[in-house]
């Protein structure tokens, strides 16, 4: 019998020090009080230091209708003043959530800089015509792979999805074209938090989010940002 099944595998002595060239994250010296600028900066940072293989893989986070929670690894496609855009099946398990109970978060992880980024925010559909913008600059083989998926439903083997696949190619020698099932979906920020570990584990936390004024927030004054948002430090 494993080992496993008779008791909890300890972990508690698993912990790294972080780097000692990390710096702390003061408010007085972010780069940005925009939370997109900031998020801008440290994404363009993180993609041109060429040590993470997928910078723009990020956890979506989403909930049914019940209130139940899922989270799954995906890649971000784009971002800017409208929001976070990804695409997927509108049928799969995440799509349905979003369109139930549109609200979702986001969470970017990025280790070698010992830095993470959450978003939380309200979900929209992408229009049509970009979904089909998109879906066109896709690799054939993702195209056909979105066609034949009916993402997140059982199917008996890989062999019977790689026919399926193989007969959707035959089927299209030329173009292909976008299922009526696909497309994407952008979160709308409503709050921002910007964290960078420290070895001692009291972690720097900025939060952002929408105010035009200073107010207390748990007792504590937020500060004015730029754009119509406000920031304040969180405990770690």
């Amino acid at each position: 019998m494993s080992s496993i099944s008779k008791k909890n595998v300890d972990l508690g002595a698993m912990r790294k020090p972080y780097s000692t060239k990390q710096q702390i994250l003061l408010e007085t010296q972010l780069e940005s009080k925009n939370p997109l600028k900031l998020f801008d900066i440290w994404f363009d940072e993180i993609k041109k230091c060429g040590k993470i293989y997928e910078p723009n893989a990020v956890c979506l986070a989403t909930s049914d209708k019940n209130g139940r929670p899922s989270a799954r690894m995906v890649l971000l496609k784009a971002y800017g003043d409208q929001g976070f855009t990804i695409f997927t099946n509108y049928e799969s398990r995440k799509g349905q959530e979003m369109i139930q109970n549109p609200n979702a978060s986001l969470l970017f992880y990025w280790d070698v800089f010992n830095r993470q980024v959450r978003i939380e925010g309200r979900v929209e559909k992408v229009s049509e015509e970009e979904s089909v913008q998109y879906f066109k600059s896709r690799p054939r083989a993702s195209q056909l792979s979105a066609r034949i998926s009916q993402q997140s439903k059982p199917i008996d083997s890989r062999d019977k999805m790689v026919d399926i696949y193989n007969e959707e190619e035959i089927k299209y020698p030329n173009d292909i074209p976008k299922p009526h099932f696909w497309g994407g979906f952008t979160i709308v920020p409503e709050v921002y938090e910007f964290w960078m570990g420290q070895t001692d584990r009291l972690h720097d936390r900025i939060r952002f989010f929408k105010s035009d004024d200073n107010q207390k927030v748990d007792g504590i004054i937020t500060k004015l940002g730029e754009d119509g948002w406000a920031y304040q430090r969180l405990q770690p």
